[in-house]
């Protein structure tokens, strides 16, 4: 099946998420209560609403926002198969999920385009939508599935071809990256950083190689699950 997938028809992508605020006594009163009411089921396991806040507060589509869209996609040459990296960051949310969105319909709006990503399906593809929707912007096709037949919607996630129909696990992509022998995807920040990098140090530079690493570990992967080899680390180019 994977095989039969037009490699160079493929979106690989990633984001980066932080909270709205960085401080959960900087958020509103009507916030804390929505955001209260959201996660009571973990404050019923002993959590405050600031613990839970500042654990998940970015990963909550109405309570955090995009700072950083990565995406990759693979390019066979005459004598080379590349990887060509390029990435959407900004403090303001709306510019960057715009030229995300431009990309989308600019290079992906065609019925064999496809976007991939890891756990994407549970995560990033949702939580674009979501903030594009917030942001006042009309989804791109490729995005907006809304009574689409499962065999029409053109996303495919790695975690989930792992699962090979097991529901029941999380497997990150640094264990998969271990198992496959690809090289980790990130040395520098982890997830938990992301949000401390972006408030204390205003350094998206940072997070987008952060967030760009993982998008090359994601193209990796994918490239073993179809049992082909990796691409080199000199093949791999990144836009300005």
């Amino acid at each position: 099946m994977l095989e039969r997938v037009q490699l160079e028809k493929m979106l690989f992508l990633d984001i980066e998420t932080v909270p709205q605020t960085y401080l959960y006594n900087e958020v509103d009163e009507k916030t804390k209560e929505l955001f209260e009411a959201k996660t009571r089921w973990q404050q019923r396991d002993g959590a405050t609403p600031e613990e839970i806040y500042n654990d998940r507060g970015g990963i909550l589509a109405e309570f955090g926002k995009i700072v950083c869209i990565s995406v990759g996609f693979v390019n066979n040459t005459s004598t080379s198969r590349q990887i060509r990296m390029k990435s959407f960051y900004h403090d303001d949310e709306e510019t960057l999920l715009r030229q995300f969105k431009r990309l989308l319909d600019d290079h992906y709006n065609t019925p064999n385009s496809i976007l991939c990503g890891h756990n994407a399906k549970e995560f990033d593809f949702p939580y674009i939508c979501r903030r594009m929707l917030i942001n006042g912007i009309k989804l791109p096709n490729i995005l907006n599935i809304a009574g689409k037949k499962p065999w029409e919607i053109a996303h495919i996630d790695t975690m989930e071809l792992w699962k090979f129909g097991d529901f029941k696990a999380y497997t990150s992509l640094p264990l998969l990256c271990h198992v496959f022998n690809i090289p980790t995807p990130k040395d520098d920040i982890s997830g938990a950083d992301v949000a401390r990098v972006y408030y204390e140090e205003n350094d998206l530079e940072r997070i987008k190689v952060y967030c760009e690493k993982d998008v090359v570990a994601l193209i990796q992967l994918f490239l073993r699950m179809r049992g082909e080899v990796l691409v080199p680390e000199g093949e791999v180019y990144y836009s300005a």
